[in-house]
């Protein structure tokens, strides 16, 4: 199953609902959210810094990750940022792929 980095930020209103939910209660949402998407949630971590949560979820497809950033986003509650990621050996196979490219001004 495709893994995917999610990271996401609160806003003004979003971190006074995780102040009343506690960190906790969103990540139970948050799991509940994937698993309703047939997906699993590998880790979650709230962090410092550009973003305020970390997850790192399996999902069936773009399709479904597509569905959790844009449900999670329209509730103007959170902003979030999901990045496709790839095992060592998917980017081995990747680089096999004989491509035909030439480069900007080449």
């Amino acid at each position: 199953m495709p893994k995917f980095l999610i990271e996401a930020s609160y806003t003004a209103e979003g971190l006074r609902g995780l102040q009343k939910d506690k960190a906790s209660g969103r990540k139970q949402a948050v799991t509940k959210l994937v698993e309703s998407l047939e997906g699993k949630v590998e880790g979650l971590y709230f962090a410092l810094g550009e973003h305020d949560v970390v997850i790192i979820a399996d999902l069936p497809d773009t399709v479904s990750a597509a569905a959790l950033s844009l449900g999670a986003s329209a509730t103007g509650l959170v902003r979030t940022k999901s990045t496709a990621l790839l095992t060592v050996e998917e980017t081995d196979r990747a680089l096999t792929k004989k491509i035909t490219y030439r480069g900007p001004g080449a």
